[in-house]
């Protein structure tokens, strides 16, 4: 049987990978500092296989077929976005097929992938936790980007039942939770119900899986224009609530919220916390240590919780 070691919620950025490392007291420096500590951290813990959710930005799914969970079972690739690490990742494969062949027998129905491309939504979380090691991890992709965005209360419950599957695996080692999101930032919509989105931008969303690498490109500079504003909008005191409220098991309070509330308070780019529910709720333990800093300059939130002590 599987034995949990702990919980890692961060933040993700494109501006973490596409900036220079900022100095001292520059915007983002306290959070990559602490990141660091947390990888540090992670590697006493020693875990065998690292099972990290996360969602896509449009790099892997469109609105040609969106599913709401998909697990990679055979082998997974980073996109290589926004400064990413591209190329093949490592799969703990047994434990994969674990957790999809038991969360479709509990009604919940997974998306399966023999070859999942991942983004930095996924790469990002997963080299920052373990320091860049190359520990085997089973990816499970959320969809946070658009409809048909699972429920709050669905991704806790998704989260519990997941919990269970870990521990009652076949697979015998020690597994770290990641989960790769958030917090409070605010986007260009890609909801296709919107009016403002006009083609080519709408066909993109839909077809873009044909040329996913030029849909990419195209959009990357746009991306870059966004940062470096200070003034950008980042909810600072509901980043510090969300994390505070995960100090406690319960996660009423933020299931309460619903879609509507949780994207005022937290904005569109607010839907990835859903991916810190389902790993909070499968280890079943409250954050003790936490870190944050509002980085407006990475239009972003940026913050970490664990379940465990660091240094």
């Amino acid at each position: 049987m599987s034995e949990l070691v702990g919980f890692v919620g961060i933040s993700h950025s494109p501006f973490a990978t596409l900036l220079a490392p900022p100095g001292v007291g520059e915007p983002g420096a306290q959070f990559l500092s602490d990141a660091d500590r947390v990888a540090k951290a992670v590697t006493e813990l020693a875990p065998d296989a690292v099972v990290v959710i996360g969602p896509d930005h449009f790099h892997a799914n469109f609105y040609d077929v969106m599913p709401a969970f998909v697990v990679g079972i055979e082998t997974a690739v980073g996109f290589g976005d926004f400064g990413s690490s591209a190329g093949p990742l490592p799969l703990q494969t047994t434990l994969a097929w674990d957790i999809f062949d038991a969360l479709g027998e509990s009604g919940f129905d997974p998306a399966l992938s023999y070859s999942l491309t991942v983004d930095h939504g996924i790469v990002q979380g997963y080299e920052m936790a373990t320091g860049g090691r190359s520990i085997p991890m089973v990816p499970i992709v959320l969809n946070t980007a658009a409809p048909p965005l699972p429920s709050l209360a669905r991704c806790r419950d998704f989260g519990h039942r997941l919990g269970q599957v870990l521990r009652a695996s076949a697979y015998d080692g020690r597994v770290l939770v990641v989960a790769s999101g958030g917090l409070s930032h605010w986007l260009p919509s890609n909801d296709l119900r919107d009016p403002s989105i006009a083609d080519p931008k709408r066909s993109a969303l839909i077809h873009g899986r044909l040329d996913a690498a030029a849909f990419s490109a195209e959009r990357e500079p746009k991306v870059r224009a966004m940062s470096g504003n200070p003034d950008a909008r980042v909810n600072r005191e509901w980043d510090n609530w969300f994390l505070e409220t995960l100090r406690s098991p319960d996660l009423e309070p933020i299931v309460a919220l619903g879609h509507d509330k949780l994207e005022e308070d937290a904005g569109s780019g607010g839907h990835e916390i859903r991916c810190w529910l389902v790993g909070h709720a499968a280890v079943g333990l409250p954050l003790t240590w936490t870190s944050y800093e509002a980085v407006p300059e990475w239009i972003t939130g940026m913050g970490i919780g664990t379940t465990f002590e660091i240094a």
